[in-house]
């Protein structure tokens, strides 16, 4: 990888003792519980796609599976490799074999990610025949630029939705988005690259209120 330099790389300590800290416990969002409903109990090798500090791969390893992560950020792959094997990686260009892996999952990841379709489209490549991927994410409607979520009662959504973008606009100083950026795709484009990467929508889910804040999808490459 050279001598990239990844945004996450600035804030890795942040987010691993503050950011995880503050919004993790009581799995406020279901993040935790998605990931037991949509991957599920299973068996063999889970690849985390963008993996960050690995903070899900003890939920991961609970369900069974053996977890391994990929992120572009040095700094975040510090926190995480007493928690998982990993290796620093291009999302959308994985060091890792064809139909080599069981499962695969990214975990609040995708506006992360520039041209995530082309990470949906590695998943499919990386998968074996019938693999599972779980994208779990922020809501492409209700998450953005465009929503101000600072009511806990109420969320106001902004003209913004409609145009894919990558901005650091945030109701919020305390969350990721306002220090390093985030990408959106339209609910419509987000699935689509789904389809498009050859995958087979399964199971959807949502969590968080007054209205979702995570949307989470369940996919199956084609059994051959």
């Amino acid at each position: 990888m050279g001598a990239v330099t990844a945004a996450y790389d600035e804030i890795a300590d942040w987010y691993e003792h503050e950011f995880l800290a503050r919004s993790t416990p009581g799995d406020p969002i279901g993040i935790r519980r998605s990931l037991t409903t949509l991957l599920g109990p299973g068996a063999g090798r889970c690849l985390e796609i963008g993996c960050g500090t690995g903070a899900y791969a003890a939920p991961i390893r609970d369900l069974g599976w053996t977890p391994l992560g990929a992120d572009l950020s040095a700094g975040m792959l510090r926190h995480a490799a007493g928690r998982l094997p990993v290796a620093r990686a291009d999302a959308a260009r994985l060091p890792v074999r064809d139909a080599s892996v069981d499962a695969a999952v990214t975990v609040m990841a995708h506006t992360d990610m520039p041209d995530y379709p082309a990470v949906l489209r590695e998943a499919a490549r990386v998968l074996r025949p019938g693999g599972v991927f779980v994208h779990i994410g922020v809501h492409p409607a209700f998450c953005g630029g465009f929503a101000d979520r600072g009511d806990p009662a109420a969320v106001v959504i902004r003209p913004g939705y409609l145009d894919g973008h990558w901005t650091t606009e945030s109701w919020t100083t305390e969350g990721v988005r306002s220090r390093v950026g985030a990408s959106h795709w339209p609910l419509p484009e987000l699935l689509q690259a789904f389809l498009d990467a050859g995958l087979t929508f399964e199971r959807f889910g949502e969590g968080g209120a007054p209205v979702p804040t995570v949307l989470a999808i369940r996919a199956r490459t084609v059994r051959t």
